[in-house]
């Protein structure tokens, strides 16, 4: 094979990008020790794709363009070089976009698993937040639990207005020491939009009336438990459904459970 031929047969360039069989690169090999002119061909090889790789304004000749559209169709035929370009530079471009396909490649893989890191790392926040949650409710509830099973709580059951709500009912657990009641309504039903459940403390001769409290956030409490302050010596204690934001008096035709305290 002539020196021309060898240089010109694009032999070199697929040696220099990994291309050739392993008997193919052993021959080129022969050849680098035997011409020195085949030798520098191989190293202005390497250098032009090192600064084809380093060219920040790369400007791809179509026909590598048109190879890459065939390899993504399906097509394994390669087009022929247009003229006037050598298989140095054919190749060299190949090799170029080669190795930026892999960047692309790696940066997808990368940004892939920090998508899945991060969505990881979420998840376990919301599951740590759920069991601190539980842990919270669970705390609360056996506090709540040994108030009212202390003696110094007294429990008054407050059966349904049979006019009104016969299947309703609710309890009252008081503490005269301490002027504080836990009222469990879960036996009242859910009150209306615009409606609120109002306890009140009441002397019964002559009726006097008290507001404790409102029953707010009804619907979304789990317990259906709540405490109230400041409760003056009751005689009987009561719940109305009342317009939000709760009244100056009581509505008795709204009455759903009345109870009395025991002496």
């Amino acid at each position: 094979m002539e020196m021309e031929e060898i240089i010109t047969s694009g032999q070199l360039e697929l040696y220099v990008t990994g291309s050739l069989s392993q008997r193919e690169a052993m021959k080129v090999e022969e050849l680098l020790q035997q011409y020195p002119e085949v030798k520098k061909e191989v190293e202005a090889i390497e250098k032009s794709l090192i600064g084809i790789t380093e060219n920040k304004n790369i400007s791809i000749p179509p026909a590598v363009w048109e190879n890459i559209l065939a390899r993504i169709k399906g097509v394994r035929t390669l087009p022929p070089p247009p003229k006037g370009s050598s298989w140095s530079s054919y190749v060299g471009w190949a090799a170029a976009v080669v190795f930026l396909g892999g960047i692309f490649w790696m940066l997808f893989q990368n940004n892939k698993l920090s998508d899945q890191v991060q969505l990881t790392t979420i998840e376990n926040i919301q599951l740590e937040e759920k069991v601190s949650d539980t842990e919270n409710s669970l705390a609360q509830s056996e506090a709540l639990l040994d108030i009212l099973r202390s003696k110094d709580y007294k429990t008054i059951t407050l059966p349904g207005n049979q006019a009104v709500a016969p299947q309703s009912y609710a309890k009252v657990y008081y503490s005269a020491k301490e002027k504080i009641a836990y009222v469990d309504a879960r036996g009242l039903p859910e009150p209306p939009n615009g409606k609120v459940y109002q306890v009140w403390s009441l002397i019964m001769d002559p009726l006097t009336p008290r507001s404790v409290g409102l029953l707010e956030g009804y619907e979304t409490s789990s317990t259906k438990v709540f405490k109230l302050e400041n409760i003056p010596d009751p005689e009987a204690f009561g719940i109305t459904l009342e317009p939000k934001g709760g009244s100056e008096s009581p509505t008795l035709t709204q009455l759903y459970t009345l109870g009395m305290v025991s002496p």
